[in-house]
């Protein structure tokens, strides 16, 4: 089991279910992750996983909920993309903050949508830029007007049982 959220009855649309399925995904296959958050360009969580424990018996399991991180996803894009406009440089593309107990990289999807990552301190950074770059060209454009507006809507409803409709049609990566 990946610790992934399943996906409230009203976003079970084929959008939304390969959405999900991308995201469980990319937590199955790269070693470290702890945590992860879509986030739409106005700050709402529109997916998120279980924060799992850390590997480390001496290290403390995330703290706070799964929007925790959305929030915290959010407020350093807007955090970043001021200082980005301050110093004229363009669109952020990504942000990586490396701290003590872990590292946090944020990634620009779509239309101001963020694909946030807290990671192990030991992960292989690169190779979680990497799986994360694919999501994001991958899920850019399952993020419709439609499917955001169906996961904001969603968000307090009864979940379906986890499917993998990509791999049913034979997506391959």
């Amino acid at each position: 089991m990946n610790g992934s959220l399943p996906l409230p009855f009203e976003a079970s649309s084929d959008a939304a279910r390969d959405l999900r399925w991308l995201l469980d995904r990319l937590v199955d296959e790269v070693p470290g992750l702890l945590s992860v958050a879509v986030v739409s360009a106005d700050g709402l969580p529109l997916l998120t996983t279980v924060p799992r424990p850390r590997r480390s018996r001496s290290a403390t399991d995330p703290r706070g909920s799964t929007g925790d991180l959305a929030t915290i996803v959010s407020g350093l894009a807007s955090l970043t993309g001021g200082a980005a406009t301050l110093m004229d440089g363009g669109r952020v593309r990504q942000t990586l903050v490396a701290m003590n107990a872990g590292n946090l990289l944020v990634m620009t999807i779509s239309d101001g949508s963020l694909l946030g990552v807290y990671a192990e301190p030991d992960a292989d950074m690169g190779l979680v830029a990497y799986h994360m770059a694919l999501f994001v060209g991958r899920a850019g454009h399952l993020l419709t007007p439609r499917l955001r507006a169906q996961l904001r809507s969603a968000a307090h409803a009864e979940p379906p049982a986890r499917t993998e409709p990509l791999a049913q049609r034979g997506w391959r990566s």
